[in-house]
């Protein structure tokens, strides 16, 4: 980076992945230049390890005078550029007066959102997972929802890339593992012994104390490690390759089984997926959900069954919503089912009723 600036500028790292600069006696649009020059160096590709690694970079720049006329002032302004730039994935990105509308509300947005994982405002939900042999329910998927006390129920979209973005996502990750451990127990003292899926993201894998932390929790509700199973996206994987292998090993070798949650989407080789400990793979529901009126869609899920299979993995197909789309997975061999075929995501009293009239609803399907 020093390369690109003249000498009088000035680079220093904020933080483990931020980086200021400061270029004196210049322009604005002297400034864009010089951005445009770094973030064609940052986006440069890597080899680690004979693995290749796409780095992509934002940045957010503020002018004196036009932005701020203090160093404090500079500095969050461009922040808040580099935020919008992250948010876009727009590259570089200069600062405007429009934008700290948007910042007021993630800033609201965060304080809401920190305050629900502290006052319980979050409810978990369930998802059955089929075994498409037998029918029986295996598992279920926890998904989170929050109950705001003033605009209702917010759905995980709405929160969730927001929660990764500023790490949040880590308090509401441990809160879905001490819930899914509850659940569990319940309902295995009911005399049902399900595993319960839970959603890991980039965060929590970069995170060097996650293993020991839902050791912490594993202990706490008295489960055994087969309870719980994680589901991570091959993106979240791809984000931090190294820390990622490191982390989804040392879980493995505590007993965790590990998914890869919408397969097909991501840039993962498969080369590097072998590496990994995984035991499953989940076709992502955008091949899976109109099956039956498309064939490259049919072969692509075919492949992906194969393929897992070659690699000795068990297969989860998503987004199930029709019996068309069933037999047609059943026929390719695919090991596991789910989507709102069989039910959609619900509250653990539903999902306890739902158990009770899938029994007598899966005798029906052929």
């Amino acid at each position: 980076m020093k390369a690109v600036v003249r000498n009088n500028d000035l680079v220093a790292r904020l933080g483990a992945d931020d980086f200021g600069v400061l270029l004196t006696t210049t322009s604005a649009k002297q400034a864009l230049l010089v951005a445009d020059k770094l973030h064609t160096l940052l986006e440069t590709a890597l080899n680690v390890r004979d693995q290749r690694i796409d780095v992509s970079a934002g940045m957010g720049i503020a002018a004196f005078p036009q932005h701020g006329e203090s160093d404090e002032a500079l500095l969050h302004n461009a922040e808040t550029a580099l935020s919008i730039s992250k948010q876009r994935h727009a590259g570089v990105v200069v600062y405007d007066q429009q934008f700290d509308v948007g910042a007021q509300e993630n800033l609201t947005m965060a304080t809401d959102l920190k305050s629900a994982i502290q006052a319980n405002q979050l409810r978990l939900y369930l998802q059955p997972k089929i075994n498409m042999r037998t029918k029986e329910a295996y598992a279920a998927e926890a998904l989170v929802r929050w109950l705001h006390p003033d605009k209702g129920f917010i759905f995980p979209d709405q929160f969730i890339p927001f929660a990764e973005q500023t790490g949040l996502i880590q308090g509401i990750t441990l809160w879905v593992l001490e819930e899914a451990c509850r659940v569990h127990v319940a309902l295995k003292n009911e005399g049902v012994a399900l595993t319960i899926a839970v959603n890991i993201s980039t965060r929590d894998l970069i995170g060097s104390d996650f293993p020991e932390k839902i050791a912490d929790i594993f202990e706490k509700h008295g489960v055994t490690y087969d309870a719980i199973s994680l589901e991570i996206t091959e993106s979240s994987i791809m984000d931090d390759p190294v820390r990622a292998e490191a982390t989804l090993h040392r879980l493995a070798k505590m007993g965790l089984k590990i998914a890869i949650d919408d397969f097909g989407t991501g840039y993962s080789s498969l080369g590097y997926l072998k590496r990994l400990p995984v035991h499953e793979l989940k076709i992502d529901k955008s091949f899976v959900m109109n099956m039956a009126n498309s064939e490259n869609d049919t072969i692509i899920v075919r492949s992906t069954v194969d393929l897992g299979h070659n690699l000795n993995l068990k297969v989860v197909a998503e987004g199930i919503e029709n019996i068309e789309v069933w037999n047609l997975l059943v026929n390719m061999g695919c090991d596991y089912g789910q989507g709102y075929m069989m039910g959609k995501p619900m509250p653990e009293n539903d999902f306890k009723e739902w158990l009770k009239r899938w029994e007598i609803q899966s005798k029906d399907i052929i």
